[in-house]
């Protein structure tokens, strides 16, 4: 019991949830951005209507981002999933062509 409270004070674990943190707030900021932008360039709308659903969709990806900053395996498995998220949406976005 004593080797669980002395393993939560160590600069290890602190630095694990601090970077879980960074991945759950910054990280998930940027793929909910990533994918309202790409989804409002997919949706088989005009693009002006597509916004409000992609955004609205965006709400429910955050949160799942989140989530998977803290029940990955370990703060570089959160931070891959993060990165590759945000690269295929990116990309997504990237491919769909300029804004009309």
């Amino acid at each position: 019991m004593a080797g669980t409270a002395r393993a939560r004070t160590g600069w290890r674990y602190r630095a694990n949830v601090t970077a879980r943190v960074v991945a759950g707030t910054i990280g998930a900021y940027a793929v909910a951005a990533l994918f309202a932008a790409a989804m409002a360039r997919v949706l088989p709308m005009p693009r002006v209507e597509a916004i409000m659903p992609a955004t609205l969709l965006a709400f429910l990806v955050g949160p799942a981002v989140t989530l998977w900053a803290f029940l990955a395996r370990g703060p570089w498995r959160a931070w891959a999933g993060v990165v590759l998220l945000a690269a295929l949406f990116a990309a997504i976005g990237w491919s769909a062509g300029a804004p009309a």
